[in-house]
Parts: structure tokens; sequence; C-alpha cells
């Protein structure tokens, strides 16, 4: 209801707004004011434009990526109407412009060819549903979250806030890891003299018991595959679990944790690298 309020409040104030530019525009030849006036219109429409896009806040991460990207393309819109607009006021024979704009076309097309490029993919990738907005993917070894698809660009942030910003023509080879459950892998190492047919037994206790304290980031209960290694020290223990890609670097850290207390409790210590000194 409050968001319902704030969007009507803000359209009430656009209409007020709109109607005084409007008698401001007919009421003055001035061209500056005249500009002003312009600008001040443009930038305000764009704006309430990009605030009822974000009103909508689609569920899906498809919606999402379709809000961002027209959010994108309104800028690039406003900046065009602001252009011809302001050199209509000015006086400027705009339609003569307009009309040498493909004897030009061939010069800027060179030097725009990577924008082109970077226009074209960012389509392709949408239709194509590549990755969307709130995607886990990895690009060129940077892994993070879709926070934003543009015309020109893709934002990804990573979980230390970072936010690298990719062209969508250097989009390649990417790693979407929101398609499916993603597993974490623990490794934890036993002594030797350990039996490890009795701690074999026992394990499925204890992983039942980690999966009940963490229902919230592990999608099952984490599963034993068996002996990994023979170490220098100690016998080498794998585990996974199934977890929702966002979590599973907690999923490892929590899993590591329990598996040590775990292994106390049941009177299994890590091993630790010893050397055997023989004196003559």
């Amino acid at each position: 209801m409050k968001k319902n309020s704030r969007l009507l409040v803000r359209l009430v104030i656009f209409g007020l707004l709109a109607a005084a530019l409007f008698f401001v525009w007919r009421g003055t030849a001035n061209v500056f004011v005249k500009l002003f006036t312009m600008l001040f219109a443009v930038l305000f429409c764009e704006g309430l434009f990009v605030a009822l896009l974000r009103f909508l806040r689609p569920a899906s991460h498809r919606g999402q990526t379709v809000v961002t990207l027209i959010s994108s393309l309104g800028k690039y819109v406003a900046a065009i109407v602001i252009l011809c607009w302001g050199l209509s006021i000015l006086g400027v024979n705009v339609s003569g412009i307009l009309a040498s704009v493909g004897i030009l076309t061939l010069v800027v097309g060179f030097s725009a060819e990577s924008l082109i490029a970077d226009v074209i993919t960012g389509f392709f990738m949408l239709f194509e549903n590549q990755y969307n907005v709130g995607d886990i993917v990895e690009v060129g070894g940077f892994r993070g979250t879709v926070s934003e698809i543009g015309i020109r660009t893709t934002a990804i942030t990573d979980v230390g806030g970072n936010v690298k910003i990719i062209n969508n023509s250097d989009m390649k080879n990417i790693l979407n890891r929101s398609d499916r459950s993603s597993i974490a892998v623990s490794t934890i190492d036993i002594p030797y003299a350990t039996d490890l047919e009795a701690l074999e037994a026992r394990l499925g206790a204890l992983m039942e018991e980690i999966y009940q304290k963490h229902s919230d980031v592990m999608l099952s209960a984490p599963e034993y595959l068996g002996v990994q290694a023979l170490g220098a020290s100690g016998v080498t223990l794998r585990f996974i679990v199934n977890v929702e890609e966002q979590n599973i670097f907690a999923a490892n850290r929590l899993l590591n944790h329990d598996l040590l207390l775990g292994f106390r409790k049941l009177g299994v210590e890590c091993p630790f690298p010893q050397l055997d000194v023989h004196q003559r």
C-alpha cells in the first residue's frame, strides 16, 4: 500500500509539473528558458519512467533483466531527445541533419564497430536467455552475481561487493552457475590408527545432525564418499552436500566446522605432521 501511495503522489506531482512546464513553454520566447524547460521535462520523464520500472520489481530473473534493459534503453532515448529537441529550439534544421546521416553512417560505423557489437550481442543474449539479472556467472575467472544488464555493458558483483563492468561483446565462454544446484566439497584427515570401519558406521547420524542444524543452507544431508587419499600424516575422507550456488561457500565453511567438531566428539582428532628421529 505504501508503494502504491508513493507512486500515486509521484504521478500527481508529475501532472502538476507538466502543466506548469506547459504554461511556461507557451508563455515565453526566451531560448534559454525553453532549453531549461525542455531539459527538465525530459529528465523528469526519464526519472519517472525508471521509477515505474523499479516499482514493478518482477520476481523472476528474466523479468528483472527486461526491466534493467528497458531502463538502460530509456537513458539513451532521453539523451537523443534532448539533443534533437535542443537543436530545434536553437533553430537548427534537425530534419536536414537526419537526412544527411545516411552519408555519415559508413564513416561513423567504422569508429563505432565495438559499440554496435556490444548492442547486438546484448540483444542476442537477452533473446537466447543465456543469463539474466540475479544469475551467478563466471566470466574470465571473475565470479559474481549479474546485477545489471544494459544496452552496451553487463555489471557483475562478486561476494566482496566489487563490481566489474564488462562490454557485452566481451561476455564470452560464460559459465552460468544458477541453472542447477551446486555441490560443496569438504575433506578432512584422520589418523591412520583410527578404526575406519567403526567410524564409518557412525557417520550417518553425524551427517543427519549437520543437516538438521543447517537445513536453511543445505538442500540435503551431507554424503560421505569414502577415502579420497592416503596422505603423509593421515587418511583423507571426502564429503559433499547439495546446495544452491549462492550458498556454496557458506556450506563449505559450515561443513568443515561441523566435521571437525563432530569427529572430536567421536574421539577422532585430526592428524598433524610428525617426524621420527632415530639416533645411533
